[in-house]
């Protein structure tokens, strides 16, 4: 497998990605600690649900006769494409940022799963460019709306590369979240005044904006792009308001993961998560 910054298909990065390219690093270790790594598992537990009601199943198409490849759109440090590829599905991992991909590309070697991956510096809205058009039967976007131009372009690239039945999974900050984490975490009625309206908020990792968006906004998305929505959750609903001794143990991290899924999956719980979760299916054809 050829290094990141060694890939054909490299589009011009976004202006601002110069904050992802200096923030890789402390980026690797958030996703270490209990809010990153809770982030992550519930949004991957969440999809794996949801794909495995919708998998569309393996086919000639798919290069090592397992599953339906992948395609992990701002892939950042390769957390989630490499937890596909240990699943035996091929991996196509793309990302603006060099210094991302290589850390991507580390952990993928580090898992010995990098003979799945392929690594890819372009835009996401810009993917459809670069793959055919239905050539993956799932297509994971988290953690990226919030920081294109153009969210809608994103989703109408995963729309395009979709096979009927795959299953795309959207994750994004959520507004009323933002709001409730302002208030009841940092005391600041000021903020979360403002977060309730605003369009976006200051990334405290990067020290960048980062859009907000809620349930119907990601829903407008992928109803745009053609898609079927499947499911809606909420990632991280009360796991950042409680004391770091419910989840300093293996055993008590899992008990909070397995709260935190029982709660996301609530209809009720789902507008005030930190994040929104959005998976919509190709119709099938």
């Amino acid at each position: 497998m050829k290094h990141a910054y060694q890939q054909p298909f490299e589009l011009t990065p976004a202006a601002d990605a110069e904050r992802f390219e200096s923030g890789a690093r402390e980026y690797a270790d958030y996703l270490r600690t209990v809010e990153g790594r809770l982030r992550l598992d519930l949004a991957w537990e969440n999809f794996r649900s949801a794909f495995a009601e919708n998998d569309p199943g393996p086919d000639a198409a798919t290069i090592r006769g397992a599953l339906a490849p992948a395609l992990d759109l701002g892939c950042g440090t390769g957390a989630l494409a490499v937890r596909l590829a240990r699943e035996g599905r091929r991996v196509c991992a793309a990302d603006t940022s060099a210094a991302m991909l290589e850390i991507a590309a580390e952990a993928a070697r580090r898992e010995r799963c990098d003979d799945r991956i392929d690594f890819y510096r372009l835009e996401a809205g810009r993917a459809a460019e670069v793959f055919d058009a239905r050539s993956f039967g799932a297509v994971v976007c988290h953690n990226v709306l919030e920081y294109v131009s153009d969210p809608g372009a994103v989703a109408r690239a995963a729309g395009r590369l979709l096979r009927p039945g795959g299953v795309a999974s959207f994750l994004a900050r959520n507004r009323a979240g933002e709001a409730l984490r302002d208030a009841v975490k940092l005391h600041d009625l000021d903020s979360a005044a403002r977060a309730l309206t605003a369009d976006s908020v200051r990334e405290s990792l990067y020290g960048g904006p980062a859009r907000l968006f809620d349930a119907e906004s990601l829903n407008a998305l992928a109803v745009e792009a053609g898609l079927e929505i499947v499911a809606v959750r909420g990632v991280r609903v009360v796991a950042d308001y409680l004391p770091a001794s419910l989840s300093e143990t293996d055993e008590l991290y899992a008990r909070l993961l397995a709260f935190e899924l029982r709660l996301g999956s609530n209809a009720d719980f789902v507008p005030v998560a930190r994040y929104v979760q959005m998976i919509a299916r190709a119709p099938a054809r």
